[in-house]
């Protein structure tokens, strides 16, 4: 197995909010991306993560292909000049930094709410889509795993995912800042997917408690009306209740704006309104602030709002990099274990060969149970022979010395020999 895992990402770090919103990708485009990249390149292990944050690309090949990847993003997403949006893409070619970076990206270490619980949720989905897509390999199947159990390590040893610092709890907190002074505000939820429905839970941790629900799919809101004491309405009156909420926050999918300026410029609404978008791409139109006593607010607004949970947080990020660090240890020993596997096999083919060459001589006169017998004994022996050889590789593995044994081996076996005849 070679070392050549890849990442190309485009982040909060440095891509604009139109930047990101431009490539971002929804399930059925990282699904239909994942078929572009099987047929179109020689990509494999490959996991496509896109969120309200970023939008990037693992995967496992001898080239670079960032700018292939980059065009087929944007096929995907219904544009072909690439020029305005490659800058903003960063490659991460060297093996090692793009394990590093998925950890890092996993645990919520790369998010924009330091410690972010939602995000791995996200990963998760992306290995599911990756592995239906026949795209996951052992080497990808081995390292989300371990990415996994790593992420359970720190929640259980560190204060990292301690207290409420997500996007969610961050949008609640400014919702909270926003109406201070008002008098049971009035704050309208549109869309209950995973985003919506955390904003809602943590509102009932919240002063803020006069909460309505909308969703195109009205038994959903229903149901977190329920679950968290706010009030659901049908989807018909969300014009209704957009016009009298004093804030309207937004997490519903979809390619253009869902409330626009044209739609409101004309209507009486009841102001201040604040408008907070969590959607990627947006749904709310930046425009809606050339209204009078109307502000509208992004995702990218929403940022380090938790203070004293985030300040615990990032107290804890040594300890978690430091995990990540044994955790990657651990996986480069499994790689370096899985590159043995076909030598060792070659070997054991190679001394099978000799057991069954040397039975076809002696065992003729034999009768059946003594054939039985001698069969039994030198599959033992034989086993027990190769055993030695394996112990011995994977401890140079720990040495960093396995490859002159491996080669120690197959010169001593002919085991190159064998592969090439």
């Amino acid at each position: 197995m070679q070392h050549t895992f890849k990442a190309l990402t485009l982040s909060y770090k440095i891509a604009p909010i139109a930047v990101r919103e431009a490539v971002s990708l929804n399930e059925i485009a990282c699904k239909n991306l994942l078929d572009k990249i099987n047929e179109f390149t020689d990509a494999r292990d490959v996991l496509v993560l896109s969120t309200c944050n970023r939008t990037e690309v693992y995967y496992a090949s001898e080239q670079d292909l960032s700018r292939e990847l980059i065009k087929l993003i944007a096929l995907e997403r219904g544009f072909i000049a690439t020029k305005e949006i490659t800058p903003y893409f960063e490659s991460i070619t060297e093996h090692e930094k793009a394990v590093q970076h998925l950890f890092y990206v996993s645990l919520g270490l790369e998010s924009q709410v330091v410690g972010d619980m939602q995000i791995l949720n996200q990963v998760k989905k992306a290995y599911q889509w990756a592995a239906d897509a026949n795209m996951a390999g052992p080497f990808l199947h081995r390292l989300m795993h371990t990415i996994f159990a790593a992420n359970k390590q720190a929640v259980n040893e560190t204060a990292f995912r301690d207290g409420a610092a997500s996007v969610s709890y961050a949008t609640v907190e400014l919702v909270e800042e926003l109406t201070k002074g008002m008098e049971n505000p009035r704050v309208l939820m549109i869309g209950v997917g995973e985003i919506g429905a955390d904003v809602c839970d943590n509102f009932q941790k919240s002063a803020v408690r006069n909460i309505v629900i909308a969703n195109r799919t009205h038994h959903k809101a229903l149901e977190l009306a329920q679950k968290t004491g706010a009030t659901a309405v049908y989807w018909e009156q969300v014009w209704e209740e957009i016009r009298i909420a004093d804030v309207v926050v937004s997490s519903v999918p979809g390619d253009c704006f869902f409330i626009s300026k044209d739609a409101l410029k004309d209507e009486e609404l009841r102001t201040p309104k604040f408008f907070i978008d969590l959607s990627m791409p947006r749904s709310i139109d930046a425009g809606l602030e050339e209204l009078e006593g109307v502000r509208v607010l992004n995702i990218d607004n929403i940022r380090n709002r938790a203070t004293a949970a985030l300040e615990m947080r990032l107290a804890a990020v040594p300890a978690v990099q430091q995990i990540v660090v044994e955790a990657m240890a651990e996986f480069k020993v499994w790689t370096k274990e899985m590159a043995m596997s076909p030598a060792l096999q070659q070997f054991k083919n190679r001394l099978e060969e000799i057991r069954q060459q040397e039975l076809a001589r002696y065992l003729k006169n034999l009768g059946e149970a003594e054939r039985a017998a001698v069969e039994a004994i030198t599959k033992s022996m034989l086993n027990k022979i190769v055993k030695l050889p394996a112990i011995e590789l994977k401890a140079a593995c720990l040495r960093g010395e396995s490859e002159e044994l491996l080669q120690g081996l197959s010169a001593l076996f002919q085991l190159e020999q064998k592969q090439e005849a």
